[in-house]
């Protein structure tokens, strides 16, 4: 049990709870790159447990399975245990269990594809020569 400073410099028992909040567990399993971006995410309804969204002072447990959506897919895990420091990417499978559909990843890996047709800033349209291109590159092409 550790100690927490009073005001006054009085020592007083620290209560050493099971729960985090989720919004610094989303931060420690690297789902977010901060913890700020985690609470933002949870205030505008994209984290879920149980199907009801929560706020970032909402404390999980080990079992809990969280939903949230984040970068245009949907993810789902479960809490396998609790965390206060952030971990490094190799640890966060020891953290929490990735219950995505495979199909999510797909259709983030399909988004990212007809994204790559992207072009630099100030290279203006492309010519009908570069547009014949990306339609044949696409499956367009008539």
């Amino acid at each position: 049990m550790g100690l927490l400073r009073g005001a006054a410099g009085d020592l007083f028992p620290r209560k050493m709870s099971d729960d985090v909040r989720i919004d610094k567990w989303l931060w420690v399993v690297r789902l977010f790159k901060t913890r700020t971006q985690a609470g933002e995410a949870c205030r505008g309804g994209k984290v879920k447990i149980a199907g009801q969204s929560v706020k970032p002072s909402r404390e999980i447990k080990v079992g809990d399975i969280v939903e949230l959506q984040w970068n245009h897919i949907n993810r789902r895990v479960q809490v396998k245990q609790l965390g206060t420091n952030r971990v490094g990417a190799a640890l966060v499978e020891q953290y929490m269990t990735d219950l995505t559909p495979k199909e999510e990843y797909e259709r983030l890996e399909l988004m990212r594809q007809f994204k790559a047709e992207q072009r630099q800033r100030g290279t203006g349209r492309p010519t009908k020569k570069e547009r014949r291109d990306i339609d044949r590159i696409k499956g367009l092409e008539k």
